[in-house]
Formats: structure tokens, sequence, C-alpha cells
């Protein structure tokens, strides 16, 4: 029997192993999941990408986050994240402050333009999530969560 993602990609060969069909599984999925969550936020006016940096800055609080602990927290790098906070700030959601005392370390934190906008999509969000993964039981998601961490271990 021809695996479900070889027939989905047009593959005309098998796979080498089963840790490729794995993996290109994993990719596919994140592509097409990303994909979806872009769609989703588009009316909202955000990138999957700005909508991670300001759920991290939600979740700092009032202390804000320096450019390196967002980068670091954030679920996809990206190459400049001072770029991205710049269009987070010009967009009235994130604010930031330089340090008095060593004017290169600059705080961003939320805005309250900043946290309406989670909040108004906070629902809206979680339908998504059930909607793309709640044909999936508790345990089977679970313990895929758990095989994902195990894997991200080596990277």
């Amino acid at each position: 029997m021809v695996p479900k993602l070889q027939s989905e990609i047009r593959a005309s060969a098998p796979f080498s192993s089963t840790e490729e069909e794995v993996s290109l599984n994993i990719l596919r999925t994140a592509a097409l999941l990303e994909h979806a969550v872009a769609e989703r936020l588009k009316p909202y006016g955000l990138t999957p990408t700005q909508y991670n940096v300001l759920r991290i800055l939600r979740g700092a609080g009032t202390e804000g986050l320096c450019r390196t602990e967002v980068t670091e927290r954030m679920l996809t790098p990206v190459p400049d994240a001072t770029r991205l906070l710049d269009r987070l700030e010009e967009a009235g959601l994130v604010a930031r402050v330089r340090n008095s005392d060593d004017r290169r370390f600059v705080t961003a934190r939320i805005t309250p333009t900043g946290l309406d906008r989670l909040a108004e999509m906070d629902a809206p969000v979680q339908r998504m999530h059930h909607e793309f993964l709640g044909h999936v039981d508790d345990i089977d998601l679970r313990r895929l969560a758990d095989l994902l961490e195990t894997a991200r271990e080596k990277l």
C-alpha cells in the first residue's frame, strides 16, 4: 500500500526510510497548518509571526521583554526581529522603551491596543485550533505532542 503522503505529493518513488516519511509528513502538515492559520489571521491584519510576538509580549506582562528574549521564545526563528517589532510598533500594538542607564537595551511591551486585538482574537483562534485538530482524540493529541517534543530534542 502506498503511503498517503506519497500519493498526496505525487512522489513517484517510495520514501527512502520511515524517518524520511515522518520528516516529510511533519513538514507537509506544518506548511498546511501555517497557511490555514495565516488565512484566519488576515482579517485581523496580522501574520502568524506577528501574532506569536503579541502573545509572547502579553505573556511577559508589564515587564516586557528585550528583542533577544522575544526572539528566543518565538515558534519560528526570524532573521530580523527588530524590523518585526518596528512594524508592530508602527501599528500601535507594541511600544518600546530604551533603558536610561544602557541605551542599547530596549524593552518591548504590548500596548492596550495590542491587548484588545488579542482579546478579540482569543475565541476565534481557539475555535480554529479545535476545527483543525478537534477530530483527533485527546489521548492521540497528547501522544503526538509528546512525540514531537521527543523529535525536537535532537534539533
